[in-house]
């Protein structure tokens, strides 16, 4: 099995890459960091990090020759398991709100807007509980009351409550994990928030949706 992690220089990659070779070792599954979208289209499974604003990371990726084509041909023709981290979660969505409208690529429907948390600190930073709203293979072993590491402004708000699989209560719900068919999200950064990051990591790599 390969795991393809998109490299599109929007992030470190290398605490996603360590924890993904962690949980992918026992599965015989190989790890790669690469921005070759040929690599990417042969995947047996694709995850799509990102830090930064919505917009720079759009464009970001929309600059790397052939990634967007072979990122839609794996994951909405042939139907590779998909991860989005973070802004990569987001990007999923129809469009992004961040210093201005941006189209996301609409795999999931929903727009990114900005976290209105009165009497809390924005960007939401630090651990949070989840709250598990859907049961999903993906969160197996994950349980309402289990922590997350969050750092975001914004938030995904999701067109269909069906696709929000977990939330957390930060001025009320955000937005924690979200999904749908072959695809998932994770507002925040599993490989950062320790055994429950882990879990998800490992069941995402095991998926066979």
């Amino acid at each position: 099995m390969k795991v393809a992690l998109v490299d599109y220089d929007s992030g470190n990659l290398h605490s996603a890459e360590k924890a993904f070779q962690r949980m992918g070792r026992p599965l015989g599954a190989e790890i790669v960091v690469t921005s070759d979208a040929d690599l990417v289209a042969k995947a047996d499974r694709i995850v799509l990090p990102g830090d930064g604003a919505f917009p720079a990371c759009r464009a970001a990726l929309g600059d790397v020759d052939g990634m967007a084509e072979a990122l839609r041909s794996a994951v909405m023709d042939r139907g590779v398991p998909f991860m989005g981290i973070c802004v990569g979660m987001q990007m999923l969505a129809d469009l992004g709100h961040e210093y201005r409208a941006t189209p996301g690529l609409g795999w999931i429907g929903g727009e990114i807007v900005a976290i209105d948390a009165p009497g809390l600190k924005v960007p939401h930073m630090g651990w949070n509980d989840l709250v598990v709203d859907h049961p999903h293979e993906v969160l197996e072993g994950v349980s309402t009351g289990d922590h997350a590491y969050f750092v975001h402004s914004w938030r995904f708000a999701t067109a269909d409550t069906a696709n929000m699989l977990a939330h957390v209560d930060y001025g009320g719900p955000i937005a924690a994990v979200i999904g749908r068919d072959n695809i998932v999200g994770t507002q925040f950064h599993p490989e950062k928030s320790q055994a429950v990051g882990l879990r998800i990591i490992e069941n995402f790599l095991g998926w066979k949706p």
